[in-house]
């Protein structure tokens, strides 16, 4: 799906340099020039905007003191009830090595609250099926486990099934944008643990197919399910046979 968005991106004007380690950032003649670990020397650029991830910042809070557990990259190690090693002592949101979402924080928070304070001592975040997106053009949609995931854990009871087309409404334009859908199922009966979604509008479709796939649904569930035509959803409903794979 990354390699999809890469190609669409291209053809949009953008240039994109696979394998390319920023080493340094030089200015020369009110421009930037960047050295990579190839030796290539893309550029020039106006504007450099760093966006390589973040760090948790528990080395500041000296967490060591009390003796709590962090990972490689600085996370606090927390277990599905977001205990940490220390008794009494809780984390949620970026400073664990979960999904940083906020709504995934949000949400975590709650169900802590309500462990701790609301009576419900089961109370806890499945992060099985979380939704989110790639706000990029065109906006890249994932709930669920991907195909590596999906196969580390179930093996060769997984299958997929992929659709590839042009929204109408983009053909018409002569603004030809590729959408990419695939499902990644498992069994006999096809439980769909996984959903990608790369395309137009794939950012407010997703949602409706998370609730779907958190209540169970199978690729029979959507075959049974009427299309609405002409829409770019309808295609998650219209796919035809498993793919090799």
């Amino acid at each position: 799906m990354a390699l999809v968005l890469g190609e669409e991106m291209q053809k949009h004007g953008i240039d994109i340099h696979y394998g390319c380690q920023i080493e340094a950032v030089h200015e020369k003649d009110g421009v930037l020039l960047l050295d990579c670990d190839s030796g290539s020397r893309p550029g020039p650029y106006d504007v450099l905007i760093f966006a390589v991830g973040r760090d948790s910042n528990t080395a500041s809070l000296d967490v060591g003191r009390i003796g709590l557990r962090t990972g490689e990259h600085g996370h606090v190690e927390i277990d599905d009830y977001q205990n940490t090693n220390v008794p009494g002592v809780y984390a949620v949101g970026d400073v664990t090595p979960r999904m940083q979402l906020t709504p995934v924080a949000v949400a975590a928070g709650r169900k802590l609250a309500d462990r701790l304070f609301g009576g419900k001592p089961d109370a806890r975040l499945d992060y099985e099926n979380i939704p989110s997106v790639v706000f990029s053009h065109p906006p890249l949609g994932t709930v669920g486990m991907s195909e590596q995931q999906a196969r580390e854990r179930y093996g060769a009871a997984v299958h997929l099934y992929k659709q590839s087309f042009i929204p109408m409404q983009l053909a018409l334009a002569h603004r030809p944008m590729t959408t990419l859908f695939k499902l990644i199922c498992v069994g006999d009966d096809s439980r769909i643990v996984g959903m990608q979604m790369l395309g137009p509008g794939v950012d407010e479709i997703l949602q409706g197919f998370a609730v779907a796939i958190k209540m169970g649904a199978t690729k029979a569930d959507l075959d049974a399910t009427l299309a609405i035509h002409p829409t770019v959803s309808e295609e998650m409903v219209l796919m035809g046979d498993r793919v090799p794979g």
